[in-house]
């Protein structure tokens, strides 16, 4: 089942990372405008994220890419806020706003789980994590 979820997730994120520089206005549009350089922030964190899809699927930088990933899954929570403060300004109901904030929980855990977290199984005798 782990591997199933690092799959979808690796596949979620390259595809949403390309979607940064096929329709880069999509997020353009929804960056707070107090955040500086937003081109180049839109560009960075499509790269961070086919970066880190692709990172799931390499075991020797599953850890790193996903904790890569859950950092930019909490840096871009600022978005989702500007979203709901200004609905007027984006094609969206209002409850896909509200939706989109837990759902930003959701991604985090399905990261970990997916790549972090390690069952009792995977523990060497000592109890310490391989």
């Amino acid at each position: 089942m782990r591997t199933i979820l690092r799959w979808l997730a690796a596949i979620f994120f390259v595809v949403a990372g390309s979607f940064h520089f096929l329709k880069p206005e999509m997020y353009l549009q929804i960056m707070p405008p107090y955040i500086p350089a937003p081109q180049l922030l839109v560009a960075v964190s499509g790269v961070a994220e086919i970066a880190g899809g692709l990172g799931l699927l390499i075991h020797r930088w599953r850890r790193a890419a996903a904790w890569g990933l859950i950092a930019l899954l909490i840096a871009v929570f600022p978005a989702n806020i500007y979203m709901l403060q200004h609905p007027g300004q984006f094609q969206f109901a209002p409850w896909i706003l509200w939706a989109r904030l837990p759902l930003q929980a959701v991604f985090i855990a399905w990261v970990w789980f997916a790549a972090i977290n390690r069952s009792h199984r995977q523990r060497n005798i000592s109890g310490m994590p391989l």
